[in-house]
């Protein structure tokens, strides 16, 4: 049997914690439940300390972000498999035994995500990782139940375990010896889009992100940042950026950042004609950083990258040209 820990990650999120840690507790009772916690400047700690001494605490030195957040925790923490839950989940009563059964299951097996389902309508699957994630031919993510803004609703459709290309970081297990051997999370990505790296790196090195159903969570979302903050629209497409330039196979890395760079500039004029020139300039300065550190990543770039990846043609246009909006099965094309 392997040791699981199930790892929060907190950063002045007290009142999430009264009301989603609970469940964390009461359900997670084979696992070793820790806070760790980014430099809060409200009461979280305190709050833990005199209200769960049975929860082991982390306190880091800064506020690292969602990527340095969690290295540094996880280097203290031994357990086997690492389960990184957002302090906005409320989780069911099985939703460990199905995820870890598939670490047993096949020794090739990585990474596990559950069903995430909208915590505010339970019926519905949640933005940030619903079934399982798959990037497009130009690194835009979408997920099993969700693409772009249309979020479809949880009718079964999905309950069936699946190999998919990324788990959402709203929960996400991984094996103690992968997390290290991949070096963890990206730092210089701060939060957003560091998961998708992370699976993508893993991909590289022959293992597997699956698909749970049988493990059910419900997420908020948007609890620490929401979608109407420019600076979520800056560091995803920043990050995206990176990440192409990271791990794309090398036929295919200048060619697809270049049409992806198109792209950005048309999501940035929509934004402008949106009446939104705060999103419009996050995506100027995304481009600003990216060139800025564009040889800092190309070295960051490993050499065994594989020649395919999980993918769809391109979900842009099927979205927005041909009114694709649910999710079609990919397929995994050699590049």
């Amino acid at each position: 049997m392997n040791k699981t820990a199930v790892v929060i990650l907190n950063w002045n999120g007290k009142a999430l914690l009264e009301e989603f840690l609970p469940s964390v507790i009461a359900h997670s009772a084979n696992a070793t439940v820790y806070v760790a916690d980014n430099a809060s400047t409200d009461d979280s700690v305190a709050f833990l300390e005199q209200n769960y001494p049975s929860v082991k605490l982390i306190v880091n030195s800064g506020n690292y972000g969602f990527a340095k957040g969690y290295n540094e925790a996880l280097k203290l923490v031994e357990e086997d498999i690492y389960v990184l839950v957002n302090s906005d989940v409320e989780v069911t009563e099985n939703w460990l035994k199905p995820a870890l059964a598939l670490f047993n299951a096949d020794a090739e097996t990585g990474i596990v995500q559950p069903k995430i389902l909208d915590y505010k309508n339970k019926s519905m699957f949640e933005y940030a990782g619903a079934a399982g994630g798959f990037i497009d031919k130009y690194g835009y993510p979408f997920c099993r139940g969700r693409i772009f803004e249309t979020i479809e609703k949880d009718h079964g459709q999905y309950n069936q375990t699946a190999e998919i290309f990324w788990a959402s970081g709203a929960c996400f297990f991984i094996r103690k010896n992968v997390y290290r051997e991949l070096g963890g999370f990206d730092e210089d990505f701060f939060a957003h889009q560091e998961e998708i790296d992370l699976c993508w790196r893993a991909f590289n090195k022959g293992y597997k992100a699956v698909f749970c159903p049988e493990s059910v969570i419900y997420h908020v979302g948007g609890a620490t940042l929401s979608t109407a903050n420019p600076r979520k629209t800056f560091l995803n497409f920043r990050n995206s950026l990176w990440m192409l330039l990271k791990n794309l196979p090398t036929a295919k890395l200048f060619p697809v950042l270049f049409a992806r760079l198109v792209l950005d500039g048309i999501a940035g004029m929509r934004f402008l004609a949106q009446g939104e020139p705060k999103h419009f300039l996050a995506i100027l300065k995304a481009h600003y950083f990216f060139y800025a550190k564009l040889f800092y990543f190309l070295k960051k770039r490993e050499s065994n990258q594989k020649r395919h990846y999980y993918k769809t043609d391109s979900i842009v246009i099927k979205y927005f040209l041909k009114n694709g909006k649910i999710f079609e099965e990919p397929i995994n094309n050699t590049l």
